[in-house]
C-alpha cells in the first residue's frame, strides 16, 4: 500500500509539472476581479517576523481591510473566495461546514481531491519553508497547524486540488485543508473561503499554478481592482519602474527567503530627503531588518529610528494644516500614534506633503487619501479620527519594514518571478478593471 502511495504521489508530480510547463509557455494573462472586503471589527493575520528579543515569533497584524478573489476548486467545481496574500506560502480553504460559515470547501464531493500522507516527497521535502513544521497524524496524513498571535490557529491536512482560475485549470496543487481550528473572529473570518498564499515559496499559489509574473492593482473606490496571472502589456498602462528582490543565498535566522524583499534606501517628505543614514535601512548580520512587500498587511510599518524622523517632518509640514489629535495613549492598532482630527463635512483632505518611498532604482509616491485613514466608529465631539498610514514596527516588537496594501492604492503592481523583481506605476485601478473587461 505505501508502494502504491508512492507511485501515485510521483504520479502527481510529474503531471503537475508537465502541466505547469504548459501553463507558463504563451498563456494569456488571466484577469480576474481584486475586491476589498471591508470588515466591521478588525480581523488579525499572522506574520513571521525577528523581534526585538532576536527570537522568531508569530505576530498578529489587525485589518479593516482585506483583498479578495472569486475563483473554483475541485471536480465538480466548488466556488471560493480567497484572501490574497504575498507574505504567505501555502493556500488553504475551510473544509469543516460551520454554523457561522458562508462558504466551504468539501472535498467529498470532489473526485480530483486527493490526500497527501506523511511518508510522500511532497510532505517531507516540499514543505521546508513553512513557519511551523508538519506532522504525521493518526491516519498517517500529512498534517499542519498555522497558529496566531491571539491564541487562534487552524489546522488541517495537505491534500491536491485542481484550482481554476478564470478559463484555465490549472495543476493538481497542494494547499491545506482546515478541518478545526479556532478564531478570535470567527464572524469575519468565515466571509472568505480561506487564503491564497503568493509569496516566491515553492508551494505558494502563482509557482504551483506555473505563472512567473503577476500583478495587482487596488482600487481606493467601492469598487473591484484587478488581479492578473501572466503578463502585463497594455497601452494604457505607463511604464513600470522596477526594484530588483534582495536575494540572500545564506540563509540567515531573521531573513525571510520566500518574502518579496527590497531595499529601502531612504523616504522624501515633498523635497526633503530624511537624514538617516543608510545603514538604518540594511538588514544586519541576522537578517533582521528586512524590507517586505506585503499584500495581506493592511498599512506599512517602518522601523523606530525611521518611522520617528518621517512623523516629526509630516508633523512640521502638516502644522497649520491638520489639527493633531492630543491624546498620548490613543494608538491606532498598537502601532500608528500619529493622529489627526478632521470635521465629518469635509469635501475633500486638505493639501497634503507627498511621501515618496525611495527603493533601490525606483520610487513609490505615496499621497493624498493613502497618507491618512478614517478609523471606524472613533468620534471626539463632531470631528472624525483619522491616522497617518504609517507605524512603528517597535511597537508591535519587530525588526522589519513592512509596505502595506494601503499605499499600494492606484499603483500598478507587478511581481515578476523570472526576473526577480517588482514593478510598479500610478494608474486609476477602477478604470483599469473597466478596460480589461471588469464588471466594477
Amino acid at each position: 500500500m505505501a508502494f502504491l502511495q508512492l507511485l501515485v504521489q510521483l504520479f502527481i508530480s510529474f503531471i503537475l509539472l508537465q502541466s505547469k510547463h504548459c501553463l507558463s509557455s504563451n498563456q494569456p494573462p488571466i484577469v480576474l476581479a481584486l475586491r476589498t472586503q471591508k470588515h466591521r471589527t478588525p480581523i488579525s493575520t499572522p506574520r513571521l517576523f525577528s523581534t526585538t528579543s532576536k527570537t522568531t515569533d508569530k505576530l498578529l497584524f489587525h485589518h479593516n481591510v482585506t483583498l479578495t478573489v472569486s475563483l473554483t476548486a475541485g471536480t465538480p467545481l466548488q466556488n471560493i473566495t480567497m484572501v490574497l496574500d504575498t507574505g504567505s506560502e501555502l493556500s488553504w480553504l475551510h473544509c469543516k461546514k460551520e454554523p457561522n460559515f458562508n462558504s466551504i470547501f468539501n472535498p467529498l464531493a470532489s473526485k480530483t481531491y486527493t490526500k497527501i500522507p506523511c511518508s510522500s516527497p511532497t510532505c517531507e521535502t516540499r514543505t521546508r519553508d513553512l513557519p511551523l513544521p508538519v506532522s504525521c497524524d493518526p491516519a498517517k496524513l500529512c498534517h499542519f497547524i498555522i497558529s496566531y498571535a491571539d491564541a487562534s490557529s487552524v489546522e488541517g491536512n495537505l491534500a491536491f486540488e485542481t484550482f481554476r482560475v478564470g478559463s484555465v485549470t490549472g495543476p493538481a496543487t497542494v494547499f491545506g485543508c482546515m478541518d478545526s481550528g479556532f478564531s478570535s473572529n470567527s464572524e469575519e473570518d468565515a466571509k472568505t473561503t480561506g487564503l491564497m498564499g503568493m509569496n516566491r515559496g515553492s508551494l505558494s499559489f502563482v509557482n504551483q499554478m506555473g505563472f512567473r509574473k503577476f500583478s495587482y492593482c487596488i482600487s481606493d473606490r467601492d469598487s473591484s481592482g484587478v488581479l492578473l496571472l501572466g503578463e502585463a502589456s497594455f497601452s494604457w498602462l505607463k511604464p513600470l519602474n522596477y526594484t530588483a528582490l534582495v536575494e540572500m543565498s545564506t540563509p540567515l535566522p531573521y531573513f525571510d527567503r520566500v518574502a518579496y524583499s527590497v531595499q529601502l534606501e531612504g523616504i522624501r517628505v515633498s523635497d526633503k530627503v530624511l537624514s538617516l543614514p543608510k545603514s538604518v535601512f540594511v538588514p544586519d548580520h541576522t537578517g533582521a531588518g528586512q524590507t517586505m512587500v506585503d499584500s495581506g498587511t493592511q498599512f506599512t510599518f517602518l522601523l523606530g529610528p525611521v518611522y520617528n524622523a518621517l512623523k516629526q517632518e509630516f508633523l512640521l509640514q502638516t502644522k497649520g494644516v491638520l489639527r493633531v489629535l492630543n491624546e498620548p495613549h490613543y494608538v491606532f492598532q498598537g502601532a500608528m500614534d500619529l493622529c489627526y482630527l478632521i470635521e465629518p463635512t469635509r469635501a475633500a483632505l486638505p493639501n497634503l506633503p507627498v511621501v515618496n518611498l525611495m527603493f533601490r532604482g525606483a520610487e513609490m509616491s505615496v499621497s493624498g487619501q493613502r497618507l491618512l485613514y478614517r478609523v471606524p466608529g472613533e468620534v471626539r465631539g463632531k470631528d472624525s479620527v483619522w491616522c497617518f498610514t504609517f507605524g512603528n514596527s517597535d511597537s508591535l516588537g519587530i525588526e522589519s519594514f513592512v509596505i502595506g496594501h494601503h499605499q499600494q492604492q492606484n499603483v500598478w503592481m507587478e511581481y515578476d518571478l523570472e526576473k526577480s523583481r517588482i514593478g510598479f506605476a500610478e494608474v486609476r485601478c477602477d478604470l483599469a478593471g473597466q478596460r480589461l473587461g471588469l464588471d466594477v
